[in-house]
């Protein structure tokens, strides 16, 4: 019997730290511990596919919580049949015993783990919506201040002016116009609409 682990973290600056603890005093090897740092929307990850290509009958897999394995309520379902029904895998979560497939196999255990897996699923869409929300609202308020988001605004320099008047002349080329203004390309067309914009305004 193999013994894997899967952990799972949203973004490249998160730590997956406390998953890779857990799994270690599982004594779960190192080469067989798969981690993905993407969003757990769908199951579109290459680290879990990798997974689910390894991982044989008789294997166990071990996860921290449900919600390292997905948050989505359907895909959680589908998926935890593909390794429990199809590739007769066990799975154990640790946070939670009740979700250990190789304890409870009588029909009573079976219906037990079913509504568990079911409820914490729920709850682990329901987290990544109003995680989502959270952050609209965030964004919103943001923008509401007049916060900026994302990068930095390239202004254009003082003497932009005489840089377009000479580029319209032909008497510099577009290359040397975007070292001067130290932009790019399409930064520089964004800034030229707003100078033309304000040119024509002011004549």
């Amino acid at each position: 019997m193999g013994i894997y682990g899967y952990c799972r973290v949203s973004s490249l600056d998160q730590n997956e730290e406390r998953q890779l603890v857990a799994l270690a005093e599982l004594n779960v090897p190192q080469s067989h511990i798969f981690i993905d740092k993407i969003s757990g929307k769908d199951f579109d990850r290459p680290a879990y596919k990798s997974l689910v290509k390894k991982i044989k009958a008789g294997d166990l897999l071990y996860i921290l919580s449900i919600d390292r394995l997905g948050r989505n309520y359907q895909e959680i379902q589908n998926q935890w049949r593909v390794l429990t029904k199809e590739k007769c895998v066990d799975i154990a979560v640790i946070d939670m015993p009740l979700l250990d497939t190789r304890n409870g196999k009588d029909l009573v255990g079976t219906f037990l783990a079913d509504i568990v897996l079911q409820i914490l699923s729920f709850v682990a869409q329901n987290e990544r919506e109003n995680i989502k929300k959270r952050q609209a609202q965030g964004i919103a308020a943001a923008r509401a201040r007049g916060v900026h988001l994302g990068r930095p605004i390239k202004k254009a320099p003082a003497d932009f002016g005489s840089i377009v008047k000479k580029w319209e002349k032909n008497q510099v080329s577009l290359d040397q116009v975007l070292k001067e203004c130290d932009m790019s390309r399409a930064t520089f067309y964004r800034r030229l609409y707003e100078y033309q914009i304000l040119r024509e305004k002011n004549k």
